[in-house]
């Protein structure tokens, strides 16, 4: 995208904001200020501005705290090593109405808003037309944006609270937005719907868009985030009656996707969420926008390094996830794990996302045994599990110093391994362990520098449900994935025990110990599932209704 105009443009949205009424489902017209209305939709840097901004509304999982939180810390994967973290809301049996975190329900209604009055507008608003195109195509490309961020910002809302109220229009003041929810089907309907209809206006992929204008929506976009919505759909979740039809809409969703060999696994894996000079990679099929930046390095890398806060903290159980590299998990007694020696011969994904005891990181080894630079109780940002996160961050950028320096990144909304493994789930689901199911999961265990053997035949199809379900867990880590994958197949029982760590203890010979040990007992009850609308929310708008339990 042009940041130029990005930033610019949010300048000028702050002030048509000050200027408008607060309330987020109301028209976002101009009553005061020093721009007007005819004045906005009469500049075309301006009325692109408009659509441009809402892109600002996508969430980014690096922070969510204010203080480098992730949702990894919200689920089985990991520990935020602030013990302080609003986001351990999520795991201690106090979240609820009058605590909440991640809500996002006003944001993405303040999107929304932004969205529709856009589609009102554009049709006749000043827009000269850009890449070539003529001033019809140009306005049907950019209403194309604006149906895909609205099917976002209903997805968002969907996912976190099941049905919600549906905003499709603009709404004026004077009419009674004390708005009951719609039906959970109609949300998905209507995001299909918009789905629908921005992929026939869309260029095909990141490819397509001029140099300048790459992080914009795609058609890939559009059917990836139908795919992930639709996936959702069949899940148990809310597939209460397992309606196979619609695991088989949402394996057409992810085909359509993978039939358009527009996207592809790049290697190495680790380059996937580095941008630098190849920005906007074959991988990614759409992540917000990149901006240079080093603040994910200052939250997640191990405390020795600079000072770091080493925030996101993977847990024992999420190690243990990795295979060996024969493709045997290591609860297998045949696998050839050895717990003295615990992170050889594991699936090469494990060093590629994980900082473990000895892993080299910045060219010096990481030390997270007890009294080593890194270890447990080093100071009050020390690992809370005997690991740091390593994946997203980049060996090449600085911080703390006389002169910094910055990577290039986005967060990542959707890639194309998703796809494969969304495909192979519903696929699954659908028909059992059928060829392209192992087609699949397998194209994603052996990329290029990965090479993890295929699964192996015969399995049954509880069998590749585990299989598949494991794979989304080692391959999406810290991606937000498994916060919600464990609610839609209803196994908040993962949540409701304790997550452990590894204490290490370094002996007099040079080797290692290994001991775990419970870092902290985890809470998750049926209500849990979904999220509790906030207090404020539901006395602003109470034909809401609470989520049950809340």
């Amino acid at each position: 995208m042009k940041n130029i105009i990005l930033k610019y443009c949010l300048l000028l949205f702050s002030a048509i904001l000050m200027a408008c009424n607060n309330d987020f489902l109301q028209d976002g017209s101009i009553t005061e200020g020093n721009i007007t209305e005819d004045q906005v939709w009469g500049n075309d840097s301006y009325a692109r501005g408009f659509l441009n901004n809402a892109y600002f509304t996508i969430p980014s999982g690096f922070d969510l705290d204010g203080d480098g939180a992730m949702l990894a810390a919200a689920s089985d994967e990991a520990v935020n090593s602030n013990v302080n973290s609003s986001i351990n809301i999520f795991n201690n049996g106090t979240w609820g109405a009058a605590r909440t975190i991640n809500n996002v329900y006003s944001e993405m209604y303040e999107g929304l808003r932004k969205v529709n009055l856009f589609l009102v507008k554009a049709p006749t608003a000043v827009i000269i037309p850009q890449d070539g195109l003529t001033l019809a195509n140009d306005v049907k490309r950019l209403r194309g944006e604006a149906f895909f961020l609205r099917a976002m910002f209903h997805f968002e809302l969907v996912r976190r609270f099941g049905a919600i109220p549906l905003a499709t229009r603009v709404f004026s003041r004077e009419e009674d937005l004390n708005l009951p929810r719609n039906t959970y089907q109609e949300c998905v309907d209507q995001i299909v719907k918009d789905c629908d209809s921005a992929a026939v206006m869309l260029p095909s992929w990141t490819q397509s868009w001029s140099a300048a204008n790459r992080g914009r929506a795609t058609k890939m976009a559009v059917l990836a985030l139908k795919s992930r919505l639709l996936l959702y759909a069949a899940s148990p979740l809310f597939n209460t009656n397992n309606d196979v039809n619609k695991w088989d809409l949402a394996a057409n969703a992810a085909k359509a996707v993978i039939d358009s060999n527009r996207h592809s696994l790049i290697t190495p894996y680790i380059n996937i969420f580095n941008f630098g000079a190849a920005a906007y990679n074959n991988e990614v099929i759409f992540a917000t926008q990149a901006s240079n930046r080093n603040d994910i390095e200052i939250n997640n890398a191990p405390i020795s390094f600079d000072g770091a806060k080493g925030r996101t903290n993977p847990t024992q159980e999420f190690v243990d996830a990795f295979e060996m590299t024969n493709g045997k998990p290591i609860t297998d007694p045949t696998a050839g794990y050895n717990p003295n020696n615990p992170y050889t011969l594991r699936d090469p994904r494990l060093a590629l996302v994980v900082n473990y005891n000895g892993r080299l990181f910045k060219n010096r080894a990481v030390e997270t045994f007890v009294d080593g630079a890194d270890g447990l109780n080093k100071n009050v940002n020390a690992t809370k599990t005997g690991y740091y996160m390593r994946k997203f961050l980049s060996e090449a950028v600085t911080w703390n110093q006389a002169t910094n320096t910055s990577a290039r990144r986005p967060w990542v909304v959707f890639r194309y391994a998703e796809i494969l493994l969304n495909y192979a789930e519903a696929l699954n689901e659908s028909k059992g362990p059928v060829a392209d199911v192992y087609k699949y999961v397998n194209l994603v265990r052996q990329r290029t520098g990965i090479g993890m053997p295929a699964l192996p035949a015969g399995l049954t199809k509880e069998q590749m449900r585990d299989r598949i379900q494991n794979e989304r867990r080692v391959e999406l880590c810290f991606e937000g994935h498994r916060f919600y994958d464990i609610r839609r197949w209803k196994q908040g029982d993962l949540l409701n025990k304790p997550v452990t760590g590894m204490s290490i203890i370094k002996t007099n010979t040079g080797t290692f110990t290994y001991t775990r040990f419970q870092v902290e007992q985890r809470v998750f009850t049926e209500k849990n599932y979904l999220f509790p609308f906030s207090q404020n929310d539901i006395n602003r708008q109470p034909a809401l209704i609470q989520n049950v339990g809340y």
